[in-house]
């Protein structure tokens, strides 16, 4: 008898259109400065030629970052009336994001806008399109039965499952201590509160990877039908930011550094999360989110007095000399804004459906 099994997958896919809507946005305007006028008509790349400069990769890649915009894009249109509806209006949003995306980067010196890159992209909106009106039945039915097995009933459930998939990209960025998020010193211009100290730069890092462990532990929690189920998947869970910011420093850093991660203070604060974790699991549905809402906001001020990580720094110049720098700011923004976004989740969570 949950009202929202009707509407659940849609709002799901609502939510993951909109988030991959932001990475697409962020990925395609990076890095949003030296806005420049080049006297130019801003359409004139519609009757471009062929790039001169071009590989297999780049057109495999801007068909590849639309495929799943139009496979949610479909997926949240569905129950519009008409049977091609959705896929068609999936397919003319792609495209329309993808037109005013190379319209705007005229003004952006770092970015090239193409005509190519347009029709890539738009044919990942359609191939997406098509995957979703294919198996979309199939995927509705699946989530829905997921949810009713899995997810406990509460309102907005959907957003607390995209922010949960946001969280993955946290751990990805290389600079910011481990699981550390919310901070606002780069965008503001603003520095370290606390001088570096080793003693004291110890019990900090543990402190934030110990909040942040808590508050995404206690969040996946609330999202857990059962108590029982919530001992197993969330300690899953953070099991796998882990495993994503090893690979993150393998790969992009070197394989190295993999568990360059794993400091001291690092083992301390998963130890804490562990122990209170295991105590908060239990706990009532109220005092849970006001656990997390308060480790959340803890690790967020604690990351913002942190000084900065000699290490951090290395391993962030090591990156800037690749080819990920604007997967960079694009994981550290998602870093830096996920706690504000989940605040308000646990506070809509706290209504009855």
């Amino acid at each position: 008898n949950r009202a929202m099994d009707s509407r659940g997958p849609v709002l799901l896919a609502r939510y993951l259109a909109l988030a991959w809507l932001g990475l697409v946005v962020y990925g395609s305007l990076h890095p949003f400065s030296g806005w420049l006028d080049k006297g130019i008509s801003p359409f004139a790349y519609l009757n471009g030629g062929w790039p001169r400069y071009w590989t297999v990769f780049d057109l495999a890649a801007n068909v590849a970052v639309y495929v799943p915009l139009g496979f949610f894009l479909t997926l949240a249109l569905y129950r519009l009336p008409g049977r091609y509806t959705a896929p068609v209006l999936a397919v003319l949003l792609a495209t329309a994001v993808s037109f005013a995306l190379e319209t705007v980067q005229n003004w952006l010196p770092s970015r090239v806008p193409s005509n190519v890159d347009l029709a890539c992209n738009a044919i990942g909106g359609l191939f997406g399109a098509v995957w979703a009106q294919i198996v979309g039945p199939r995927v509705f039915n699946r989530i829905t039965a997921w949810q009713q097995r899995h997810i406990a009933p509460i309102t907005h459930a959907e957003l607390g499952l995209t922010l949960l998939g946001l969280w993955l990209l946290v751990p990805l960025s290389p600079e910011t201590l481990l699981f550390g998020s919310g901070d606002l010193r780069q965008p503001l211009g603003l520095n370290g509160a606390v001088p570096f100290a080793a003693e004291s730069f110890i019990v900090i890092e543990a402190s934030i990877t110990a909040f942040n462990a808590l508050a995404v532990g206690l969040i996946v929690r609330q999202l857990c039908a059962r108590t029982a189920i919530a001992y197993l998947v969330v300690p899953l869970f953070l099991l796998l930011g882990l495993v994503v910011r090893t690979l993150a420093a393998a790969i992009l850093i070197s394989p190295g550094e993999a568990f360059s991660w794993l400091t001291p203070g690092a083992q301390t604060g998963l130890l804490l999360a562990g122990t209170g974790l295991a105590v908060g699991i239990a706990l009532p549905a109220t005092a849970r989110l006001m656990l997390a809402a308060l480790a959340l906001m803890a690790g967020a001020i604690l990351v913002n007095l942190a000084p900065p990580n000699p290490y951090s720094a290395a391993a962030l110049a090591v990156w800037r000399q690749g080819h990920f720098l604007n997967f960079n700011g694009l994981t550290r923004w998602v870093a830096t804004l996920w706690p504000f976004l989940t605040l308000p989740f646990l506070l809509l969570t706290s209504r009855r459906p």
